[in-house]
């Protein structure tokens, strides 16, 4: 049918004119496509420029400006807990007890006594002298830190006999040496470690306060001394490891790591530092890649059959990265997803879009925030208590409100986009994040593995990463050692010094056996556990060796 237009022109002419606006609505719905593709990516774009300008700019804390807590499921407004009510600043408050001046009397002790000048002891006018009566006196704490040099003599000893089958010479046994031919003690080679893998200090930083304090050392005799410690740390290490795998509930989180070094069929320098935290073991392992690899093989996984050995069941608490995603689908495994990571979405998507979902943001963390509450008390509560049945039902409660609000507000026409990709996640990730209803001892999120990872991150920001395949191996080796000795209380330094003195006296070589077992954080003897327990409290510390340090971290003064 033409219209009235067409019944005045040319049919050839009418036929091209449709034609025409036949392309320009095909060439209108492209573009109309390309500006709904681009103003999504604006979209994305945007939250991403929040996201970093918070990183960046922003305050490191989520709290909210007022102190105020958030009401919990049931809880009243009459001062029970949960109820709504004013907080107070943080720090000791005015007027209440403090607990005075720290005591410092198990440092050792030096006199100095300022005394008035004789002449000044008698009266100007008179003469007459003063009588002394009493004193006055008042301490301070000096930090010295002590460079020693010890020198082992060994007097030697011939025979005055000619009786056969007898030593001519005898003399004491040489002192024992953790590595074989080296200069320094164990205790100044457990300090190495303490300030490179505990505190973070690059090798250049230690060589500079050895050099402040008179004592000139290479990077590179540092270096070889690190390089020599990595086979004696590597068997306690992986007997650690071996029992990490073998947990029934780990965290596990990774993060970038750079290897200075080149390896065959890998293009970058790119590392992953992977992390898993068990109930008395923590394990950090450089890996090459960031694969379902790493996680099967600590794990130990039958490649052939994608099963956990000895048929065991695995809780494994992460984020939503993909590799976990997949390690989820094996027989035996639970995926225990972080709510942190929930609760970090809707806050980059309230900062990315404030006018539009701030306040939505919000009501989310308040939501989240019962459900932390009340799973808090539901796991300090008395098992079978009233007050832990209490705190159960609040926690339903919340799970059940967070579960009916985001089926709710998921299908809404017109949501915005960023509030529809967080609500698609909780709605994807929901199993995984309910499961914390059945396991209430277990934290509900990742922070666990996340706080075990920062002291390496703070050493990749001092130092960057590993200049070598040996290095990493030792990096690995000594933060899984001294992660686990904290997580059970030990002083690092303490517990290394005593570990690094086995070597020595197995000559320079990992203990074995029973003695390399008296090592295990989890199973060591009491009397050892307090010794190195003590090391952790403040106290005087002496590192003596061929050349021995006092590392300004923890000096006494010299007696």
């Amino acid at each position: 049918m033409t219209s009235r237009e067409d019944q005045h022109l040319d049919p050839a002419e009418a036929a091209s004119l449709r034609a025409e606006a036949g392309r320009l609505r095909a060439e209108n719905a492209v573009q109309q496509e390309r500006i709904t593709d681009l103003e999504g990516q604006v979209v994305a774009l945007a939250a991403k420029v929040a996201t970093l300008a918070r990183l960046a700019f922003g305050k490191s804390s989520e709290k909210k400006k007022s102190a105020r807590r958030s009401p919990a499921v049931g809880d009243g407004a009459d001062g029970t807990p949960g109820a709504d009510k004013a907080g107070r600043p943080r720090g000791q408050q005015p007027g209440s007890r403090g607990h005075g001046r720290r005591d410092y009397s198990h440092l050792p002790e030096r006199e100095e006594i300022h005394d008035v000048p004789e002449d000044q002891r008698a009266c100007p006018r008179c003469g007459s002298e003063y009588a002394r009566f009493g004193e006055e006196s008042c301490e301070q704490v000096e930090w010295e830190v002590r460079l020693i040099r010890v020198v082992h003599r060994r007097p030697t000893y011939r025979r005055t006999c000619r009786c056969p089958g007898v030593p001519g010479v005898i003399a004491a046994p040489p002192p024992a040496k953790a590595i074989t031919g080296g200069r320094f003690a164990t205790g100044f080679l457990a300090r190495l470690l303490v300030e490179k893998f505990v505190l973070a200090r690059p090798a250049h930083r230690i060589a500079a306060a050895l050099s402040f304090d008179g004592m000139e050392v290479s990077d590179g005799t540092l270096a070889g001394v690190f390089a020599a410690l990595a086979p004696l740390l590597a068997p306690l290490a992986a007997a650690i490891t071996e029992r990490n795998a073998a947990a029934a509930h780990l965290h596990a989180d990774e993060s970038r790591w750079n290897v200075f070094a080149a390896v065959e069929g890998k293009d970058s320098h790119r590392w992953w530092l992977w992390v898993f935290a068990g109930p008395d073991t923590t394990v950090l392992t450089i890996a090459p890649s960031r694969s379902l690899a790493v996680l099967a093989g600590h794990l130990g996984v039958d490649t052939s059959t994608g099963e956990l050995p000895d048929g065991r069941e695995l809780l494994l608490s992460s984020d939503f990265y993909s590799v976990y995603q997949s390690f989820g689908t094996l027989d035996g495994v639970g995926n225990l997803w972080c709510w942190a990571h929930i609760r970090r979405y809707f806050v980059r998507a309230g900062d990315a879009h404030p006018k539009q979902l701030r306040s939505r943001a919000a009501d989310w963390c308040e939501r989240i925030g019962a459900l932390y509450a009340a799973h808090t008390a539901m796991a300090a509560a008395e098992p079978g208590s009233s007050a832990q049945r209490l705190a159960a039902a609040q926690f339903s409660a919340c799970l059940n409100g967070i579960d009916a609000d985001r089926r709710e507000q998921a299908p809404r026409p017109g949501l915005h986009p960023a509030a529809a990709k967080v609500l698609a996640t909780l709605d994807r990730e929901w199993e995984g994040l309910a499961r914390h209803k059945q396991f209430p001892e277990l934290p509900l999120d990742n922070n666990t593995a996340e706080r075990a990872v920062r002291g390496p991150v703070v050493g990749r920001k001092n130092y960057y990463g590993s200049g070598s395949v040996v290095s990493a191996g030792l990096a690995s080796s000594a933060w899984t050692i001294t992660a686990t000795a904290g997580q059970a209380g030990l002083s690092p330094l303490a517990y290394l010094r005593d570990y690094l003195g086995a070597c020595a006296r197995a000559g320079g070589k990992a203990p074995e056996g029973a003695e390399l077992a008296r090592f295990f954080p989890w199973a060591a003897a009491g009397t050892d556990l307090a010794a190195w327990r003590r090391g952790a409290a403040p106290g005087p510390r002496t590192a003596t060796a061929d050349t021995a340090a006092e590392f300004p971290s923890a000096a006494g003064p010299a007696p």
